[in-house]
């Protein structure tokens, strides 16, 4: 694992900035270095640091807490989804661009339903990479261009990725934690119970998170939250 001295110097204030933070992890040292190069040719863009496996790629995001991190799908130790599992368990707010050799279904629709911003091939990610990485600092998703269409045509996994990330980025630390409560089958007065607020507030809490999800009808929010609990 190695970090960039000088990101780290200058970390504490980038990040009140728009700047975007970047970490990378991929097992071959030629590919990282290419990568790396590239990240810091762009003025926008600041290297943060990289790792060689995935169990030192979890560690050191949970240390600097990237705006981006790019990961290779397959690495020893632990791969870019196991990776992505425990992120979203903690909720920490890190958009996760993954590269992968395979245009494999499987891979890409399990990446989309844990919130995974970016999905690139690495045969063409010296020229998507930069707009990849600004794409998900922003919120939205992006998918290799060059990425067989048949997983995203066929199931619409993408367009719903894509609505309930953008979605989700619009809600507010708390309206998260209600929503991941919600996503428990808590009703609003155990809510207020757990967070020491009234059952009033989290009924407006709930309205708000419907009008940023655009969620209307009966039980929505709570199947909403259900299907994406593990992005919450």
């Amino acid at each position: 694992m190695r970090f960039s001295y000088t990101a780290l110097c200058l970390y504490s204030v980038l990040i009140h900035t728009d700047t975007i933070t970047v970490f990378i992890a991929d097992d071959h040292p030629v590919f990282r270095k290419g990568l790396r190069d590239i990240i810091e040719d762009e003025r926008h863009l600041v290297f943060l640091g990289e790792a060689g496996n995935g169990s030192e790629a979890l560690q050191a995001i949970e240390i600097l807490r990237p705006r981006v991190a790019v990961l290779d799908l397959d690495m020893p130790g632990m791969t870019g989804l196991e990776i992505a599992q425990i992120l979203s368990q903690k909720a920490l707010p890190v958009a996760l661009v993954f590269l992968t050799l395979y245009d494999d279904d499987a891979f890409f629709n399990r990446a989309m339903e844990l919130g995974v911003s970016g999905y690139l091939l690495k045969d063409t990610v010296a020229a998507d990479i930069v707009r990849c990485i600004l794409a998900v600092s922003k919120g939205d998703v992006f998918i290799s261009p060059t990425l067989s269409g048949r997983a995203v045509s066929r199931n619409g996994l993408f367009n719903a990725a894509n609505d309930a990330t953008v979605g989700l980025t619009r809600l507010t630390p708390t309206e998260r934690r209600i929503l991941r409560l919600i996503a428990e089958y808590k009703t609003s007065e155990q809510i207020a119970l757990e967070l020491f607020i009234s059952a009033k507030t989290v009924e407006n809490h709930r309205s708000n998170i419907c009008h940023k999800l655009n969620l209307t009808g009966r039980n929505t929010l709570l199947r909403f939250a259900s299907e994406h609990r593990s992005r919450l």
